[in-house]
């Protein structure tokens, strides 16, 4: 009989050691290193957690919340949204942010990544609204770095901080994207008349110096002359008739214009030079 009781004591102590090690065991929580946990006391705040090895008294200590201190992101847009021009737009951005405070996180919002998202999305619908289509195509690193100010001071309050937002693709109406692009053909275009009038008016007022310049030296166009014979006689196919009228000053170099061209196409009246009226 005594046995038996003891038997019987042994697996009543073996089922309470046991479940108290399993009330022990439910208290335990293991958390990453980016993350924490909010332990609610009968209901109210005690204190954050983590990481590691996490003890909470079970019945007594919930866990409110796990939050990741890691980056996030947030991708979005708007929905056909008004430019200040008028101008219907879907613009695609993304956000970039992460918890700061893990007690305000939790406590001062249900959810707040909701609450972010819908912060952006609002953001940004009142920023286009503000700024004209050309704007929000040039400067969208402006438009950025400001969307990334406006929606940090509506979640700081939070103990959320926005790091950046980028626009990643602004949308327009088709009719518009082709009005833009006849747009910058004509304006391409323009600005090669422009450098090609800019061009000719450049080589129009060095012609004139070398005109000036030849106009004052009869030496200088004589040989200006003969140099152009030269180029000339380059091409094989050519008989070039030298004017006797040419000055004594050309004789020496038109000679070696022919000689230089070596195609015997440069012809020299034989009296050039030697005959004396």
């Amino acid at each position: 009989m005594q046995t038996a009781d003891m038997i019987l004591w042994t697996f009543l102590l073996v089922i309470a050691v046991i479940f108290v090690l399993m009330f022990i065991a439910s208290g335990i929580k293991v958390l990453k290193e980016w993350e924490r946990v909010a332990v609610l006391r009968l209901g109210k705040f005690k204190h954050i957690r983590g990481p590691g090895v996490v003890f909470i008294v079970p019945i007594l200590d919930k866990i409110a919340m796990k939050v990741s201190l890691r980056l996030q992101t947030y991708a979005f847009k708007t929905e056909r949204s008004l430019t200040k021009d008028n101008v219907p737009v879907v613009v695609d951005a993304v956000m970039y942010f992460r918890v700061i405070d893990v007690e305000r996180a939790i406590l001062s919002v249900e959810r707040y990544t909701v609450a972010v998202e819908l912060a952006a999305q609002t953001t940004l619908r009142e920023t286009i609204g503000k700024v004209t289509l050309d704007d929000l195509l040039s400067e969208r690193d402006t438009i950025a770095a400001h969307l990334q100010e406006l929606i940090d001071e509506k979640t700081e309050h939070w103990g959320i901080k926005v790091t950046s937002v980028e626009i990643r693709d602004v949308v327009i109406p088709t009719q518009l994207q082709d009005a833009m692009s006849r747009e910058a053909q004509a304006e391409r275009e323009r600005r090669a008349r422009i450098t090609l009038a800019q061009a000719e008016l450049e080589a129009s007022e060095n012609m004139l110096k070398a005109a000036k310049t030849y106009e004052e030296s009869n030496v200088g166009f004589v040989l200006r002359t003969w140099n152009i014979m030269q180029e000339i006689s380059k091409n094989a196919n050519l008989i070039i008739m030298v004017p006797t009228n040419i000055p004594e000053v050309g004789m020496a170099t038109g000679t070696a214009v022919a000689v230089t061209a070596g195609t015997g196409g440069l012809k020299v009246p034989k009296n050039k030079g030697t005959d004396v009226q």
